[in-house]
């Protein structure tokens, strides 16, 4: 039974939703759509990131349906001095649970986080022909500042990516 949307929950991710995440991460990637993935890194690598994220506490969060990542948003701060106030988002949405409010639920949970860490700039990278999440960013509140042409290369089709930001009043 697939769960409404309203039965998600958004959590903050924990080191026993790795696997899950990472079959998350995993099916949408295959999707060779949205990410910059083809494919999940393995495992292992996957579940340091996840350790990383959680040990220095940048902001990932997951929507949970019948204890199955179905979708996930983080931020990762940036490392450099002059950089530490930005961070970069990323996200993804198993297929059945798009086009429900999931995705704006994460981003609000995940930017509310970041803006609490003390970050001043969230930024992304999306390809510019993804138009429903570029819709989601601009509803948030993200406002492009480029475009990066043929930046990513899938199956022989160059497609450009969009930058987009937003700012921490």
């Amino acid at each position: 039974m697939i769960a409404a949307t309203d039965a998600i929950s958004i959590e903050p991710i924990r080191t026993e939703h790795v696997e899950s995440f990472h079959r998350a991460l995993d099916a949408v990637s295959r999707e060779r759509k949205y990410l910059s993935f083809l494919e999940a890194p393995p495992l292992e690598a996957v579940r340091a990131f996840v350790l990383d994220m959680i040990e220095n506490g940048h902001p990932q969060f997951v929507a949970i349906a019948d204890d199955t990542v179905v979708g996930w948003c983080d931020i990762r701060r940036q490392s450099r001095d002059t950089r530490v106030h930005c961070g970069t988002l990323g996200m993804g949405i198993m297929p059945f649970y798009r086009d429900k409010g999931l995705g704006a639920r994460l981003m609000r949970r995940t930017l509310d986080t970041a803006r609490q860490c003390g970050l001043h700039r969230v930024e992304l990278s999306v390809h510019a022909d993804n138009a429903r999440a570029i819709a989601l960013y601009e509803k948030i509140g993200f406002v492009h500042e480029g475009r990066a042409r043929d930046a990513v290369l899938i199956d022989g089709r160059h497609i450009d990516s969009l930058n987009m930001a937003i700012i921490f009043g």
